[in-house]
């Protein structure tokens, strides 16, 4: 299911920040405290990345649950625990997100443009220590064929829910410190794995407000021949707009879905 807005209480900066700096990275480990730190964030670090990811931390350590979307995990603790992996690398055209599109046979979100993820296996480990962290590298790595290795993840973002397929989700950020080549693994899973420069995300040209036949409308992203929407759409369109590097774009611009999306 699409991510619906939350109220917005930040103000977006209009500039686009999305210039390439390569070669620019902190010498030292951040120490400033993240809220809600729990004993398995060892496996985090925000050591050495890039400036231009910066914002992208600071918006990962204060966003609230409600920020990114009213569809929160139930209370009661029910829903499949799952991790996906948002990954930002740096390309020709500067910062850019992997992203993967479902196989059309899959019995949930089939066909869709998504983060590699997937639900957790036990030897992930506990759901609410580093259980997360490693299921998005492996699920990452078994979706895309990407090394493991070559990942740095540095945040987490409140865990969110998909109510359509009961996935508790929760997103985990990552630097590609080492590029590995990546590709389709297994074609009953993922139909194609491209990546999308962060320029062409916040191109407001690129940009439209996606209306499923039940009435649902959120945000949508038309890039590399395809429309991203839904959970992926939600959390790109509140990283980018949390980040400060959102442009104003014509909400009013929509793409109709049919009732198999």
């Amino acid at each position: 299911m699409p991510m619906t807005h939350a109220s917005e209480t930040t103000n977006a900066k209009n500039g686009d920040t999305t210039q390439s700096t390569h070669g620019d990275r902190r010498s030292h480990e951040e120490h400033r405290p993240l809220e809600g730190r729990q004993p398995h964030d060892e496996l985090l670090s925000t050591a050495g990345l890039p400036s231009w990811l910066d914002p992208v931390v600071h918006a990962a350590q204060t966003v609230q649950p409600l920020q990114l979307s009213r569809f929160l995990p139930p209370e009661s603790g029910a829903g499949r625990q799952s991790a996906v992996l948002i990954l930002f690398g740096e390309g020709e055209k500067g910062p850019e997100m992997l992203l993967m599109e479902r196989a059309g046979s899959l019995r949930s979100h089939a066909g869709q443009p998504s983060f590699p993820g997937g639900a957790l296996d036990p030897e992930d480990g506990d759901p609410q220590g580093e259980g997360p962290l490693r299921a998005a590298l492996r699920e990452a790595e078994e979706e895309t064929g990407l090394d493991p290795r070559g990942v740095q993840l540095f945040a987490e973002l409140p865990r969110l829910f998909i109510p359509v397929s009961d996935f508790v989700v929760t997103p985990v950020l990552g630097w590609w410190r080492t590029p590995t080549p990546v590709g389709v693994v297994d074609p009953n899973e993922t139909a194609r794995v491209f990546t999308v420069p962060v320029a062409d995300l916040t191109d407001p040209a690129n940009r439209a407000t996606a209306v499923h036949p039940s009435g649902h409308h959120g945000p949508a992203f038309l890039v590399e021949s395809a429309l991203v929407w839904g959970f992926t759409a939600g959390v790109i369109d509140r990283i980018l707009h949390f980040a400060g590097w959102e442009r104003p774009w014509d909400r009013s611009r929509q793409v109709p879905l049919d009732w198999r999306a």
